[in-house]
C-alpha cells in the first residue's frame, strides 16, 4: 500500500491502466528527456498509441475504438503523464478532438473521423484565437454561405497537436450578429486548398508536443458542418467539460512524478548526519504533498465517475481542473526545492516537470476562468435559495 490514495479500478479500467503502464515504462518514459531537449514530436510513440489501442480508447467500439469509459481513460492518461508529460498531452489532444464529433456528429462523420482517429489520423480542436482564448463567444473567424457550402475565413490559434493532426474541428461565426448563438463547427482538412499552418509555438514545457496556428480561407461542403448551425458553442463547452477532467489526469500524473523524485531524493540525500527527510522543513512538505495529491486524485476520479454516470460535471470538472493543476504546481515546486541546485539544472526530472507543469494551469481554461465559473455557480445557488425562500 502506498502513502498516496490509489483508486480501485474495475477490470476494464485496470486493463487500460496496465497497457499505459507498460508502454510508459518501456517506451514513453525513456524518451521524455530527449523530446524535451530536442523539441521533437514523437511519431514513434504515436505508432505505439495506435497499436495498443490507447489512441482511440475513448472512441466507441462500433467506430473502431476501445469503447472505454472516462474513468478508464483518465487512468491511462494519468499513468502516461507520470512518465512523459508530452505524450500524455498528445493523448489528451487526440481524445479532445474526438469529442465534438462524438457529441454532435452524424453517423457518417463518426465512421470517417473517429474511425481514422482510432488508426492514428488525428483530429484537433480549433476553437481559440490569438485574442480570444477563454472568451469563446468573441471569436472572429467567419463562415459565409458560398454555393453548396461555406467559405471559412480567419485564423485559429493555440491548437494542440496542430500540424500533426490531419483534421480540425473549426469553430466559426455563421451569424456574427448573434454572438455566441451564431457559432457553427466544421470539419476541415489541412490538405484542402486555402488551409495553411505556418507557425509552431516554441514552448517552455511539453516540448515534445506541437502547438500551432491554422490559417483559413477555404471552402467546405455543407455536410462538413458538425451539429446544428449556430449551436456549436454549446458543443465546444461540453467538450471542454471533458477536456478539463483530462487535464486533471495529466496534472495528477505529473504531481505523482514530482512527488516520487522529491521523496526518493529526500531519503537518499544525506546532510548533517542523516537523510534530509528527517528535517521537518523537508519531511512536512512531503507529508502535505502526499495528502494534497491524494485529495486531488479523489476529486479527479469522482469527476470521471460522475461523467460516466451521466451527471452534470460543469462545476465538478472545473473544481477538479483547478485543484489538481494547482496541486501539481506545488508538487513540481517542492521537487525542485528538495533537489536544490541540481533541481535547477538540466538534465534533471524535477527541472523538466517544473516547466511541463505550468501549462496545466493555462490550457482548457485558466485557473482564473475555473474560479469565474465556480463563482457564478455560487451566486446562482444563493440567488436560487433566496427565491425559493421568498416564494
Amino acid at each position: 500500500m502506498t502513502v498516496i490514495w490509489t483508486p480501485k479500478l474495475n477490470e476494464d479500467a485496470q486493463k487500460w491502466h496496465d497497457i499505459a503502464a507498460r508502454l510508459s515504462d518501456e517506451k514513453f518514459g525513456p524518451l521524455a528527456e530527449e523530446l524535451d531537449r530536442d523539441q521533437r514530436y514523437p511519431w514513434e510513440s504515436i505508432d505505439e498509441l495506435v497499436k495498443s489501442g490507447l489512441a482511440g480508447l475513448f472512441i466507441p467500439t462500433e467506430f473502431g475504438g476501445g469503447g472505454a469509459p472516462l474513468t478508464a481513460t483518465i487512468a491511462a492518461v494519468e499513468r502516461v503523464a507520470s512518465a512523459c508529460s508530452s505524450t500524455a498531452a498528445i493523448l489528451c489532444a487526440c481524445q479532445l478532438g474526438a469529442f465534438p464529433v462524438l457529441l454532435g456528429g452524424r453517423d457518417d462523420q463518426k465512421r470517417k473521423y473517429l474511425g481514422e482517429m482510432a488508426q492514428g489520423t488525428a483530429t484537433s480542436f480549433a476553437l481559440s484565437e490569438r485574442s480570444t482564448g477563454s472568451d469563446a463567444a468573441a471569436i472572429t473567424a467567419t463562415a459565409d454561405r458560398e454555393g453548396e457550402g461555406w467559405r471559412i475565413k480567419g485564423e485559429k490559434y493555440w491548437i494542440g497537436n496542430g500540424g500533426a493532426s490531419r483534421y480540425y474541428v473549426v469553430f466559426a461565426k455563421t451569424d456574427p450578429k448573434a454572438g455566441g448563438r451564431g457559432i457553427s463547427a466544421f470539419m476541415v482538412d489541412k490538405e484542402a486548398e486555402g488551409v495553411s499552418i505556418d507557425e509552431l509555438n516554441d514552448k517552455m514545457g511539453i516540448r515534445g508536443t506541437q502547438t500551432s496556428n491554422l490559417k483559413l480561407d477555404t471552402w467546405v461542403a455543407a455536410d462538413a458542418m458538425i451539429g446544428e448551425e449556430g449551436r456549436a458553442l454549446r458543443l465546444a463547452l461540453k467538450t471542454l467539460n471533458v477536456g478539463r477532467i483530462m487535464v486533471s489526469a495529466q496534472s495528477v500524473g505529473l504531481a505523482l512524478a514530482a512527488y516520487r523524485t522529491a521523496a526518493e531524493r529526500a531519503v537518499e540525500r544525506q546532510a548533517f548526519g542523516g537523510p534530509i527527510i528527517e528535517n521537518q522543513g523537508i519531511g512536512f512538505k512531503l507529508a502535505d504533498l502526499a495528502t494534497e495529491i491524494s485529495a486531488a486524485r479523489l476529486m479527479l476520479y469522482e469527476a470521471a465517475r460522475a461523467y460516466d454516470a451521466g451527471e452534470d460535471v460543469t462545476n465538478l470538472g472545473a473544481m477538479a481542473k483547478l485543484f489538481t493543476s494547482e496541486v501539481s504546481h506545488k508538487a513540481a515546486d517542492v521537487a525542485v526545492q528538495v533537489w536544490g541546485g541540481f533541481g535547477y539544472c538540466k538534465p534533471n526530472v524535477a527541472e523538466r516537470l517544473y516547466r511541463d507543469q505550468r501549462i496545466l494551469e493555462i490550457y482548457e481554461g485558466t485557473s482564473e476562468i475555473q474560479r469565474l465559473v465556480l463563482a457564478r455557480a455560487v451566486r446562482k445557488n444563493v440567488e436560487k435559495a433566496a427565491q425559493e425562500a421568498s416564494a
